[in-house]
């Protein structure tokens, strides 16, 4: 398997945390070096560990709140 590289620029906020001590995180992290995205995944407590996640540009991670806004109507 290929190495990567992160950065994790700012982290947006913590939507839950499991018994085992690690979060799902909405956070902006440049994958590679490339143009930080939005990145929603489970991270171990020192960020050394990672779970599959999703990622998202800005345009769709504004797409994405509409969506949930719509949800409460």
């Amino acid at each position: 398997m290929s190495e990567f590289k992160y950065e994790i620029i700012k982290t947006v906020g913590v939507l839950s945390e499991n018994a085992k001590g690690w979060k799902r995180e909405l956070n902006l992290i440049s994958w590679n070096g490339r143009e930080p995205k939005y990145d929603i995944r489970d991270w171990s407590e020192d960020h050394e560990k990672m779970g599959k996640g999703l990622t998202f540009s800005e345009e769709e991670l504004l797409n994405l709140k509409d969506i949930v806004n719509d949800l409460e109507k």
